[in-house]
């Protein structure tokens, strides 16, 4: 195998599934893994505790100009590999792809920007400006690991490695996670008219959800399409003989660039509201929310920006900048004040997917993508 390839082997073999997944081991040994590939090679490397054993790991190559920063990020844990067909840690090569968990999202593009720095350092060429890479930890849960890299960092621009079949992308959906819980009055199944049936009140809920689902598609991204609304778990009830007095529904919200979550919440708030006037005992509450992240615009005469497509047309590839609807560590890195898009090998129909693969190809352009990106953004 090419030493590119070896190298993704090698981040394949190792079992990164995030600790909060069927008891995944976390990221201490990829971590232990990337850190001892910079030390090797002489190239400055510290790590950053974000909760205790599962560290960021910073890579720092200076450039001729040490008062501006690119930081290079990818993250080092995978969803569980519960479902998945093909043996998970064992990186296979067919079909000019390389299998396993965590090839497509999103170690290809880790190993390719290790690869890079590597090389540049191992050559003698010194970059236009700092590059800093970051291997950071818990994306695939809470965003932890992006959030402890954001705290006092100094940085110019940043490229995420997520999985866009080599385009330049300058937006991504953000995501608000929330429940909302009905409540009703228990009762016996023979007499029904004593109790408050708290799924009945749910599925006007739900309905009236869908419905106002129908109207966000006319509110569409030109880059992003519209925002949307996924009701992804729903509990209810404690046998078939009682009239339910609880009914709780899990909410993905996607969220377009503009949208704030503060705003997103007060207009569902209105349909609970509005359900409470049209129907005589409903009770719902919405709980504090699970997750929230803000969606990622990043405007295309950006310096980065510009010179990444650059890069792309003298490649040959794909230089329009394009949104995804995934979100990512990119949105994170902007909110901290760095101009960021995400740029990577492989296809987001891949990741988490029962059968994950990255095609090397890819993986060989991403290594190209970068190293001239570096050797150019000053």
């Amino acid at each position: 195998m090419s030493p590119i390839l070896e190298l993704l082997a090698q981040l394949v073999r190792i079992n990164s599934v995030n600790s909060a997944y069927d008891s995944g081991p976390g990221e201490a040994e990829i971590a232990a893994f990337v850190h001892g590939y910079f030390q090797q090679r002489g190239i400055e490397v510290t790590e950053q505790e974000v909760f205790p054993g599962r560290p960021n790991i910073l890579a720092c190559l200076p450039g001729l100009n040490r008062q501006r920063c690119l930081v290079l990020e990818a993250h080092t844990d995978t969803v569980s590999t519960k479902g998945m067909t093909i043996p998970p840690f064992e990186p296979r090569i067919a079909d000019g792809k390389l299998f396993g968990r965590g090839s497509c999202d999103t170690k290809a593009g880790l190993a390719a920007m290790m690869y890079v720095l590597a090389s540049l350092k191992e050559e003698g060429l010194t970059p236009p400006c700092d590059v800093l890479l970051c291997a950071a930890a818990d994306e695939e849960y809470s965003y932890r690991g992006v959030v402890r890299l954001c705290e006092n960092l100094q940085a110019h621009a940043a490229i995420v490695a997520e999985p866009t079949e080599l385009r330049c992308v300058v937006a991504t959906k953000g995501v608000l996670r929330w429940r909302i819980r009905v409540l009703g009055r228990a009762a016996h199944s023979s007499r029904p008219e004593l109790g408050i049936n708290a799924i009945h009140h749910m599925a006007h809920l739900i309905l009236a959800f869908e419905e106002d689902a129908s109207r966000q598609a006319n509110h569409a991204h030109p880059l992003l399409g519209p925002p949307t609304c996924n009701i992804g778990v729903i509990q209810g009830g404690v046998q078939v003989n009682f009239v339910p007095d609880e009914c709780v529904i899990e909410i993905d919200r996607r969220l377009l660039p503009g949208e704030t979550v503060r705003a997103v919440l007060a207009h569902y708030q209105g349909i609970l509201d509005g359900l409470k006037m049209r129907l005589a005992d409903f009770v719902a509450e919405m709980e504090t929310p699970m997750l929230t992240d803000e969606a990622l615009e990043t405007p295309i005469h950006d310096p980065l920006v510009q010179t990444a497509t650059s890069v792309l047309g003298a490649m040959g590839l794909d230089p329009l900048p394009c949104g995804v609807p995934f979100g990512c560590d990119a949105s994170k890195l902007s909110r901290a004040g760095v101009p960021s898009i995400v740029f990577g090998p492989g296809s987001i129909d891949r990741a988490h997917a029962a059968v994950e693969y990255v095609e090397i190809d890819q993986l060989e352009q991403a290594v190209e993508f970068y190293r001239r990106v570096i050797l150019a953004f000053a």
